[in-house]
């Protein structure tokens, strides 16, 4: 009984490529940079970066890709049922302020504009079969408590109850019903654009939401 050893927690993080009046994706910077950026500064013992991968800004059409991607953060290997795994996907708000902690995905797509491979669903279910359009999925995570870390550090953060109907959401829900299939977790950011808050600000937020993540997972 004693020879499992202690847990560890392994996150993995997504961001998006451009969109449709986001020529320049912040969160793909930040997914690009952030392993460089981690090893230079750590992380607490038996956290670990795992796969950092900067999606399509895209729904239908990028489904298998976002599947490769989330089959890529699992863990194989004799220690595997130590570990904890955790997706964190970032997205941009280009009207935020502040970093939205996202509580839950709805299964709706209704796309304002087409995302980048030409699809603009209107009030189509993410998922046939997994309820209508109003069901929803909520992240195990405990928000409340990595909130309550985040502005101990000084970080302007809220709780969202919204993730909106685009490809965050679209992207969320279907992370949350494979992570919830995989004994996972998975959590949804928005993040201001770097006009907004300086890059480095940010980064060193991601680096506080990780530790954050894992110390109350």
């Amino acid at each position: 009984m004693g020879s499992e050893g202690p847990k560890s927690v392994k996150i993995n993080v997504t961001g998006f490529k451009k969109f449709h009046g986001v020529d320049a994706n912040p969160t793909e910077t930040i997914v690009k940079n952030l392993k460089n950026y981690v090893e230079s500064r750590g992380l607490p013992p038996g956290v670990t970066l795992g796969t950092c991968a900067v999606l399509e800004t895209a729904g239908d059409g990028a489904v298998s890709e976002l599947y490769k991607v989330l089959d890529s953060g699992i863990s194989r290997g004799t220690n595997s049922s130590n570990e904890k795994v955790v997706w964190l996907h970032l997205g941009v708000s280009n009207g935020a302020l502040k970093f939205a902690l996202e509580r839950q995905a709805v299964n709706e797509a209704t796309f304002c504009s087409p995302d980048e491979l030409g699809w603009q669903p209107q009030q189509l279910p993410i998922i046939l079969g997994d309820g209508g359009i109003s069901q929803t999925r909520t992240t195990y995570c405990s928000i409340e408590a990595i909130l309550e870390i985040l502005k101990r550090k000084g970080y302007d953060a809220n709780i969202s109850n919204d993730a909106g109907r685009f490809v965050c959401n679209f992207v969320y829900y279907h992370s949350l019903m494979f992570a919830e299939q995989k004994g996972h977790k998975s959590l949804f950011v928005h993040i201001p654009p770097f006009s907004r808050v300086d890059e480095e600000t940010q980064m060193q937020f991601i680096v506080a939401l990780l530790e954050a993540i894992a110390s109350t997972c």
